[in-house]
């Protein structure tokens, strides 16, 4: 998945096809992104080609990436993983490398943090996974890492988030755990 940094820009037909995804994902959505019109979103990936190159590591990874509205106090257009469970190429990994670092054995095979920063994208965090419940019901079957305030970090923890008995929850674990429904649902910012 991870790729050198000279390749982050998406061939001219990847490049299409992708956004062909994203305009069709859009228009199906709409409720997700009321007010916002799909030309202002093309124009800003047309000149960020590295956010067309982080929206297809989301693609590729399971997240059904759509846009889920505007930042009110940077102007940039939001895109959050929407797929109904986490992404199931970002599954089975611990929160962050120290968490991964500090198993002795049966570690996973990476860890969300640096996934997350492989792919130029950020976790959710607890306000943003809330904000996304709002516009469905996600996680129904798995959970996902989000990002965690440092105080709860430094003590050894990290939070995830669910959705079960149709209500949302928010939980912890410590951050060297990982489960196979476990991964973490991306922000990306345009």
């Amino acid at each position: 998945m991870p790729r050198a940094a000279s390749s982050k820009k998406l061939p001219p037909k990847q490049r299409e096809e992708l956004l062909a995804i994203l305009k069709a994902r859009f228009e199906q959505n709409m409720p997700h992104h009321r007010g916002l019109h799909w030309e202002l979103v093309e124009e800003r990936l047309n000149a960020q080609p590295t956010k067309l190159w982080s929206l297809q590591m989301m693609e590729e990874t399971g997240g059904e990436p759509d846009v889920v509205g505007l930042d009110l106090l940077t102007g940039e257009v939001l895109f959050y993983d929407c797929s109904p469970e986490t992404p199931k190429g970002r599954v089975s990994v611990c929160y962050d490398r120290k968490g991964l670092e500090s198993r002795k054995e049966h570690k996973p095979k990476d860890n969300a943090m640096d996934m997350a920063g492989e792919m130029g994208v950020e976790l959710l965090t607890e306000d943003d996974y809330h904000a996304l419940q709002k516009l469905g019901e996600f996680d129904r079957k798995t959970s996902s890492w989000l990002k965690t305030p440092d105080d709860i970090r430094q003590l050894g923890g990290a939070l995830y988030g669910e959705r079960r008995y149709n209500r949302n929850f928010t939980g912890h674990n410590g951050a060297k755990y990982y489960y196979a429904v476990r991964g973490f649902r991306a922000c990306l910012r345009v």
